[in-house]
């Protein structure tokens, strides 16, 4: 008879339970991520005070020395895009720089209006 100790095999820890986990995990966050556009520029919002954040929504740039950007189109062809936007309903969100001149902003409004914009809204920093 044989009175000696069985060798302890050591069994491994079952990894396939926290791979199927992870992957789980990226898939969620994969499809419950909202993927933003990168700013066509550098725009430094000016400050207001604290009110309620819109739903994100169309969004035109200005830079500080008037240039617009809207999606992938730059300059004047940006009134043109800005008749094909993909959410009419919702107001323009406009992304103006704190350095614009407020002339400049009060000069693309009436011209807005005119290409079927009626309702903006001018996105800002909270304090």
């Amino acid at each position: 008879m044989d009175f000696s100790f069985p060798r302890n095999c050591r069994r491994g820890e079952a990894i396939v339970p926290m791979i199927n986990v992870v992957f789980l995990l990226l898939i969620f966050f994969l499809m419950s991520a909202q993927i933003a556009p990168p700013a066509p520029f550098d725009v430094s919002l000016p400050l207001a005070e604290g009110g309620e954040a819109e739903p994100p929504g169309d969004t035109l740039y200005i830079d500080n020395e008037g240039q617009l950007a809207f999606n992938a189109v730059r300059g004047a062809a940006v009134y043109d895009a800005l008749a094909e936007r993909t959410m009419p309903d919702m107001p323009l969100q406009i992304r103006a720089d704190a350095g614009l001149d407020a002339q400049i902003l009060a000069r693309l409004l009436p011209e807005l209006a005119r290409r079927g914009v009626h309702a903006v809204t001018l996105v800002a920093r909270a304090r």
